[in-house]
């Protein structure tokens, strides 16, 4: 099985990635992940992106590209994948393609986790991080009244990415960059919508239900 997982900020990628990678028994490929392991082991792709990310500057298209093609090329993969964060946009998701074309293989399904504004605003504006042992608290679904850590004492606060306006922007640069993605797949035959509102197990069920059909 060879899919795609996709969705907005705070829909909770990372989280159903893992779950349904786990449940598919395919590795959960992420370009997080990527990164990091060529960075701290300090393979040429590694060094290349960490000129660019030293500077605050995007890694480029074809530096990204290149370290996908290495980890996709890997023995655990050969038998299906599941990538998170990976085509970012319809090139990628192009060259994506050829990619696999080239190895005799294709996309199997693209997962849309679906969820709107306003609720994506509502986890991640209502997120607070403890200044002392990092650990993340919402003041909603924690009930905190406070603003003190119940696990250390720490003061919280709010990440500056997590603040309401900072949301809002990233969403509204998710819906240009990965709308045209969106349609792109649909015209594909291969885009499949979940809702991602309610709880963690629901959503997974939801998930495995819609990719059912498409496992060979």
């Amino acid at each position: 099985m060879r899919l795609v997982l996709v969705g907005p900020p705070g829909a909770g990628k990372g989280t159903q990635a893992q779950y349904i990678a786990s449940n598919l028994s395919i590795p959960k490929i992420s370009t997080g992940d990527i990164f990091r392991a060529n960075v701290s082991g300090g393979t040429d792709l590694g060094k290349l992106a960490k000129t660019f990310m030293d500077r605050g500057d995007l890694v480029p298209d074809e530096v990204t590209i290149a370290m996908v093609r290495d980890r996709l090329s890997e023995d655990d993969a050969q038998d299906g994948f599941l990538l998170d964060g990976f085509p970012r946009n319809v090139p990628q998701a192009e060259i994506l393609k050829k990619m696999l074309a080239d190895w005799g293989q294709a996309l199997d399904l693209v997962l849309e986790l679906v969820v709107d504004d306003d609720e994506v605003v509502r986890r991640l504006a209502g997120r607070r991080t403890c200044s002392q042992c990092g650990r993340i608290w919402h003041v909603e679904f924690d009930d905190k009244q406070d603003d003190r850590c119940d696990a250390c004492d720490g003061a919280l606060f709010q990440r500056d990415d997590d603040k309401e306006e900072t949301v809002r922007h990233r969403l509204e640069v998710y819906g240009e960059q990965t709308a045209p993605l969106i349609s792109y797949y649909a015209d594909e035959g291969i885009l499949v919508g979940v809702d991602a509102t309610g709880p963690v197990e629901e959503v997974t069920q939801r998930a495995m239900e819609a990719i059912r059909p498409f496992m060979g």
